[in-house]
């Protein structure tokens, strides 16, 4: 099994998406692992954006994500990170499909809901910088013969 990253951002807890956000996802039948509020602050955000640090929107960026706090979450399923970035949409909530988080609840680019990490290495990263080994949580899931045929995991 795959996990991935999944930052609800500001723009989530501001507008009252925490619920139908997650849920999408859990009905989708991916696991949650891990989920906790936490205050961001620039030294994370500086090491998490690194990779956009001489764009100018870098600090403005850095900036909106310590607004509220955020709600990270760390999920878990086969390809998860694929999974997890076809149902949030295009970074550019305006070019995001409908049916996708951002297409259904944002019109920004910086603006756009969530965070979701673009690939599985990346995914190892993000959940490092985020959560600490025993904030994550393994279980089986009642439901889970009923998500996968039996050869598939």
């Amino acid at each position: 099994m795959e996990r991935t990253l999944v930052i609800l951002k500001p723009s989530a807890i501001q507008r009252e998406l925490v619920g139908e956000v997650i849920s999408r996802f859990e009905r989708k039948g991916l696991r949650l692992c891990g989920i906790k509020m936490m205050q961001l602050d620039d030294e994370i955000l500086s090491e998490h954006y690194a990779h956009i640090e001489g764009r100018p929107f870098f600090q403005r960026l850095k900036d909106a994500m310590m607004i509220t706090p955020v709600i990270v979450c760390c999920w878990e399923g086969l390809d998860a990170v694929n999974v997890v970035r076809t149902m949030t949409g295009s970074t550019n909530c305006r070019n995001a499909a409908p049916g996708t988080i951002r297409g259904d609840f944002g019109i920004s680019t910086q603006e756009n809901i969530v965070h979701a990490s673009d690939s599985p290495e990346n995914a190892e990263i993000e959940l490092a910088r985020f959560f600490k080994k025993n904030e994550f949580f393994d279980f089986k899931k009642i439901s889970f013969d009923y998500l996968y045929a039996n050869d598939e995991v």
